[in-house]
């Protein structure tokens, strides 16, 4: 079983950045992304990848703010945010699936990380 964890979460103030990582035990899943709870919301994607392809997929509400890459050295997903804002503060998710559509049309994964707060200031 693929195992996920999260590093990078914090506090920022409006317009500033952060840049999230997630190690995993294995590439046996080829998709790697992001998704983000706030509370009292549903879980949102936020950004995908693949080990094979490293095509990024994006999320509307995020485009031009973030970018997602891997390292396959590393087996490290990271994603960097960038001019980030109070509703962007939530919990930031790592995940892994098979299949990059089970996280772009189906909004859900295989495997999750743990968590990691993000929360962003006015």
């Amino acid at each position: 079983q693929v195992q996920l964890v999260e590093n990078g979460g914090g506090s920022v103030q409006a317009g500033g950045s952060l840049r999230l990582s997630c190690v995993t035990s294995g590439r046996a899943l080829d998709a790697m992304g992001w998704f983000r709870q706030a509370p009292g919301k549903e879980r949102e994607f936020v950004a995908a990848t693949t080990w094979s392809s490293d095509s990024p997929w994006y999320a509307d509400s995020m485009k031009g703010r973030v970018t997602i890459a891997g390292d396959n050295a590393r087996n490290t997903v990271y994603l960097n945010m960038y001019r980030l804002k109070p509703e962007d503060t939530a919990v930031y998710y790592c995940a892994a699936a098979l299949s990059i559509s089970t996280m772009i049309n189906g909004n859900s994964a295989d495997a999750w990380g743990q968590g990691t707060q993000v929360t962003v200031s006015s």
